[in-house]
């Protein structure tokens, strides 16, 4: 008798052993619960579905599958922990059966429960409402909101009656802005259309024809460096008049290092930020934007550059960086403009440019204002940053665009 309540009990422990084996190896045939549909909400494109989770102890995620306005078979997930989850992609405010399920870490679903939602307007055409345009120096402002904050693609449309010209935009922000540079003052005739991240679109509609404002360069034959109010900026072979000389520095001629250099031995041994250069224009002028090229290339004495080719400087230490615009019509009374950074170079291991950031510092760093500025006769540029120096900074060249003689 005992012997047989032994092979009894053999079996037992083989059976539980098996079972236990079966579910670490996820072989676990039980599918869990239901999930409790409660209620959803519209969203702009979408709902969200609130529910109640059953409460198998194997849950691993909830479920939702849909077809979406691209007639796509799609479906997204939650944590159990979660009770709601976020279902998008239509673009349309028709009924949508949603599957919700449950399903455990042995990817057991459990029986389907089928939810109909009512999407609310999608945030497409919520942007198409709201799009607009309105006139700049040298181009256009384009503007729109976005409650929904999802990824959208605008695709920019517009012609002179000769050319045709594409601009596509791509943002997630819930208020945007762009401005499009680089138009001649003549008529465009501008169309758009909006998409999703899942491909659907608007029609193409008509935003109408605009004439940009002419945008000038600021000539800078008039400018002068007000000596009382800025820097030493004269160390080495820099002058601070360099600055506006129309001459940037590359490292493909030795005779265009045309640079300041502002060293702590010209201004009482350190170099206290901010870092002021003061310019009169000469005369008034309105601001757009303005650019900045970093010096290029290292010199090791006179006009000798050193023996490497390769734009040695850029975003190096001893560049200028980061610093803040102002503007006055008196030279004692300044109004804030701005603040710009260059931004990191992003050098790799060996020491290379990334072909974006190197392209960069060649066409220059351009900062746009929001708005146009002034109109000014007196511009400070407080340096507020270097790439790390402690010794020096320096700087090629500055451009303004806007307005000029005003």
């Amino acid at each position: 008798m005992k012997t047989v309540y032994n092979i009894i009990s053999f079996i037992c422990l083989i059976c539980c052993l098996s079972i236990a084996s079966c579910k670490e190896d996820g072989n676990d045939s039980q599918a869990p619960d239901k999930v409790e549909f409660i209620s959803y909400e519209k969203t702009s494109g979408g709902a969200i579905i609130h529910f109640k989770a059953p409460g198998d102890s194997d849950l691993l995620f909830i479920k939702a599958e849909y077809i979406n306005s691209g007639n796509e078979k799609v479906f997204k997930v939650c944590s159990v922990y979660e009770n709601k989850i976020e279902i998008d992609g239509f673009c349309d405010e028709e009924s949508h059966t949603v599957t919700l399920y449950a399903v455990d870490d042995s990817q057991n679903h459990s029986d389907p429960v089928y939810v109909d939602v009512i999407p609310g307007r999608s945030y497409i055409y919520i942007i198409q409402d709201n799009f607009d345009i309105e006139v700049i120096l040298g181009g256009i402002r384009i503007t729109w909101n976005n409650p929904a904050a999802k990824t959208v693609f605008v695709y920019l449309n517009y012609t002179d009656g000769v050319n045709k010209y594409e601009r596509i935009l791509s943002s997630s922000n819930s208020e945007e802005s762009f401005n499009i540079r680089g138009l001649d003052e003549k008529k465009y005739s501008f169309s758009f259309l909006v998409e999703d991240f899942n491909g659907n679109k608007t029609n193409e509609v008509e935003a109408g024809e605009f004439t940009p404002l002419l945008e000038q360069k600021i000539d800078k034959s008039t400018w002068s460096v007000v000596k009382s109010l800025s820097v030493n900026g004269d160390k080495y072979e820099g002058k601070l008049a360099n600055f506006f000389d129309d001459v940037i520095d590359t490292n493909n001629d030795a005779s265009d290092n045309s640079y300041f250099v502002i060293h702590r031995d010209e201004n009482g041994g350190q170099l206290t930020y901010p870092l002021n250069i003061v310019i009169d224009l000469g005369k008034s002028a309105v601001l757009s934007r303005v650019v900045i090229w970093q010096r290029a290339f290292f010199y090791i004495s006179g006009d000798e550059p050193a023996a490497n080719n390769s734009y040695e400087q850029y975003y190096r230490e001893d560049n200028m960086r980061a610093f803040d615009l102002y503007g006055s019509n008196d030279s004692k009374n300044w109004t804030y403009i701005r603040s710009c950074d260059i931004g990191d170079g992003n050098r790799d291991a060996d020491g290379n440019l990334p072909a974006d950031r190197l392209q960069e510092a060649l066409d220059g760093h351009e900062f746009e204002l929001e708005q146009m500025s002034g109109p000014y006769r007196y511009i400070k540029v407080a340096i507020t940053s270097s790439f790390g120096s402690e010794t020096q900074i320096c700087s090629s060249e500055i451009s303004l665009y806007g307005l000029d003689n005003q």
